[in-house]
């Protein structure tokens, strides 16, 4: 047997790579395991392939956020030897938005995989479901440690049942050692110990361990809380030691500052092991349920500790049957009974190590490795591959380098300026919302990319804008001079929507919580308008909105009823004006057109009425219909427009039209895995790069803005904010596409099906 593993990996600090490391020297312990052919794909945090020194059995390096790494460690594997594969997933480790970027591997691998999941969220968004859905098409087997993560993906992800094998979290084949260092060290020596080990993060819940401290120090003053491993690097990052000093400071404040203790490092299994063997009881505080996979509590069991838990769902199983003690969420009163009754009836303590023991026993590494050996041989037997058939629609690297540098020319500390001419700003036009919030959604979206440091530079100063226009009422001004004087009261149902669209887009995708939570205040001051627009693009706009908003907050009964309220109006307009092979919205159509039926695709991607699915691909194929003339895109133009069973008027063609376009595509793609609108989707960016009617690219190489507007003979020459930002989300959108092309084109949704 000769396997490719591809997961993060040690010397790298992570629990999928001890895991990743655990797996790799169990399997090698079969005799017909192959260790000289068999090989680690890792992953790296960031471009430094040097990062980590990595041990001989790495081959290959894939750096996070690099999509050409994991197309070419997919060729990688595919010209090796080896018979098969295991992936191991977890959100966060994979590049692109949700992790998106390994489906690029999965879809060019041709040998046999089987995946493990090591998080199933029980609330996805669209794109996490939709990436988990994928894995699981293209997956021999998919495996997961607990009953509760069977469920999810049988009922949530609608995943069959026989796609999916359960093994338990694999723990260190150890013994307890009899002349324990750590049971012997001046730390533990003469104290009854309580531990908890792992990465330090708020969601740990150490502080209920520390509030329960008085109580049990009062029964038994010889208590010592042990807290072993680092601050999460993410943690640390963004917030230092901040944690870790509010847990000290905590404990000094209780009076118990002298019984506690950090260890911070990250240590072996063998001293772990000992660790876990000298501790009196082992403590997961854990602050909320949605943990389906705890390797920390998998060890603790199968080195025979003490184990005191909240209700998490891994905990929930591996502790039934007496193998540990449950205690409510944040109830320290509750955890401090558990811990002082068990350090005081030593049956009931010897009882409870006992059975865990014995039950750690079937979790130890060489009897799991054999299991998902067994696993190996039936991807291979029934020789699940994946090949691709058609060539990418999506050539990225024939695509401009992403410049935001005229961007940045028509951002001060203000926000973004409206007009420009030529290449230079026209400060007389002063400022928009309508501008600030696309220049949201576009600094949103490039982040999404990799972070991009401009982007996230100029996040805030466009967020910012927003808040300053927003009115004490929750309404929205539009326009503002350059000396920062109002010049409307009240903007457009436009202008609302389009600002409706970018907070719900912060909401569901911004990079910290600060920027999320300032996000929904000013959509939560907003919601009172919603009820009020008249204009069907401003109603339009706002539904794109609030769908972002429910990806993130699915529950939000207001919202619901909110988006389906504007739904219902855009359906009835439809029915209204649809009039034999007249199947539009209006009895004309204006400006930002494919606005209208996207606005439907995110409706039914948010609440599934399959009404607003078949509105939206009937008005979708009644635009095809005209756009597309040799070739190429030719979107409605604005001389004139073109009204009711007449024509399209070809000029002026504005680059806002063409975005929505993009944007329209790019959403049917994703619902659909229709190539037929990737394709279109790729065609109507490149309007952008020449491949228009007058074959003149309207985004300038030397500026890296985008004119103003396609005209009959030229192009208008001024880059102002609108269009511009318009180049830049199609942009970023055909990347996300390019992220997402490698995913299966011919399983479509269930829904979609029915109609496509």
């Amino acid at each position: 047997m000769k396997i490719a593993y591809i997961s993060t990996y040690p010397p790298r600090e992570c629990g999928l790579a001890t895991f990743n490391h655990n797996l790799v020297n169990a399997l090698s312990l079969d005799p017909n395991y192959h260790s000289e052919s068999s090989f680690v794909v890792a992953l790296n945090e960031s471009d430094d392939v040097k990062e980590h020194d990595y041990p001989k059995e790495v081959k290959f390096i894939i750096r996070q956020q690099n999509q050409q790494d994991y197309i070419e460690a997919a060729d990688f594997i595919n010209n090796s030897d080896v018979d098969s594969c295991i992936i191991e997933h977890e959100f966060g480790i994979y590049g692109g938005n949700s992790g998106v970027f390994l489906l690029s591997l999965i879809n060019r691998l041709k040998k046999p995989f089987i995946t493990i999941l090591h998080t199933v969220l029980k609330e996805p968004n669209f794109m996490q479901q939709t990436i988990i859905k994928e894995i699981a098409v293209k997956s021999s087997k998919i495996v997961v440690m607990s009953k509760k993560a069977v469920m999810f993906l049988t009922s949530i992800y609608q995943i069959p049942k026989a796609s999916i094998k359960l093994i338990e979290h694999g723990v260190p084949d150890l013994e307890p050692i009899p002349d324990n260092e750590i049971a012997q060290s001046e730390l533990f020596k003469n104290r009854k110990v309580l531990f908890t080990f792992g990465l330090i993060s708020r969601n740990k819940g150490l502080e209920t361990v520390i509030k329960a401290l008085p109580a049990i120090v009062a029964e038994h003053p010889d208590v010592l809380y042990v807290i072993l491993g680092n601050t999460h690097p993410g943690v640390v990052k963004h917030n230092g030691e901040e944690y870790r000093d509010s847990l000290k400071a905590l404990a000094k404040d209780l009076g118990v500052e002298n019984n506690i203790a950090f260890v911070n490092k990250f240590v072996s299994e063998q001293e772990l092991h000992q660790y876990l063997t000298a501790c009196t009881v082992y403590i997961t505080p854990y602050l909320n349920e949605a943990q389906i996979t705890s390797g920390t509590l998998s060890y603790a069991i199968g080195a025979g500790a003490a184990v005191v838990s909240t209700p998490y769902w891994h905990a929930q199983e591996l502790l039934a049957d007496n193998r540990g003690k449950l205690f409510d969420f944040k109830n320290d009163t509750q955890l401090a009974g558990i811990v002082n009754e068990l350090l005081s009836d030593k049956d009931k303590y010897q009882k409870l190590r006992q059975n865990a023991y014995e039950y750690g026993l079937n979790l130890r590494w060489p009897a799991i490795g054999t299991v998902y050996l067994n696993v190996l041989n039936e991807a291979i037997a029934t020789g699940k591959k994946v090949e691709r058939i058609t060539p990418p629609i999506i050539d990225v690297e024939a695509m401009p380098v992403l410049n935001l540098n005229h961007i940045a020319l028509l951002t001060d500390d203000t926000g973004i300026i409206q007009h420009a001419r030529f290449g230079i700003p026209n400060l007389k036009e002063g400022y928009c919302i309508d501008d600030n919030a696309r220049a949201l959604i576009m600094a949103l979206m490039a982040t999404e990319q990799g972070e991009n440091p401009k982007a996230l530079k100029f996040m805030p100063v466009y967020l910012s804008f927003i808040q300053y226009m927003q009115t004490d009422n929750g309404n929205f001004r539009n326009f503002l001079s350059f000396n920062r004087n109002y010049l409307d009261e009240v903007g457009s149902e436009d202008s609302f929507g389009r600002t409706i669209w970018s907070l719900g887009y912060l909401i569901s995708s911004g990079p910290n919580n600060s920027y999320r939570e300032f996000g929904k205040e000013l959509f939560s001051h907003s919601i009172p308008h919603f009820g009020a627009l008249n204009y069907i693009r401003g109603k339009a706009n706002t539904i794109i909105g609030l769908a972002y908003y429910l990806s993130a907050h699915p529950g939000d009964e207001l919202i619901i009823k909110e988006i389906n309220n504007l739904a219902g109006s855009l359906i009835a307009s439809y029915k209204d004006n649809k009039d034999g092979d007249w199947h539009w919205f209006e009895d004309i159509l204006t400006y930002d057109n494919a606005i209208l039926p996207l606005a439907l695709l995110h409706h039914y991607e948010a609440t599934g009425n399959t009404t607003s699915y078949k509105i939206a691909m009937e008005s979708i194929a009644f635009l095809n219909s005209f756009s597309f003339e040799n070739g190429y895109l030719n979107p409605v133009g604005n001389a004139g427009w073109m009204k009711k069973h007449g024509k399209n008027p070809i000029y002026d063609q504005q680059a806002l039209e063409t975005m929505a376009m993009v944007l329209l595509y790019a959403k049917a793609f994703e619902i659909t895995k229709d190539d037929q609108y990737l394709n279109l989707m790729h065609i109507s960016y490149q309007w952008f790069l020449g491949k228009n009617s007058l074959h003149i690219p309207l985004y300038d190489f030397e500026t890296h803005g985008c004119a103003d507007g396609l005209q009959f003979n030229s192009v208008n020459r001024n880059q102002g904010a609108e269009s511009t930002l318009a180049y830049f989300i199609s942009h970023l959108a055909i990347l996300k596409a390019a992220e997402a092309e490698y995913e299966t084109l011919s399983s479509p949704l269930v829904e979609a099906d029915k109609y496509s």
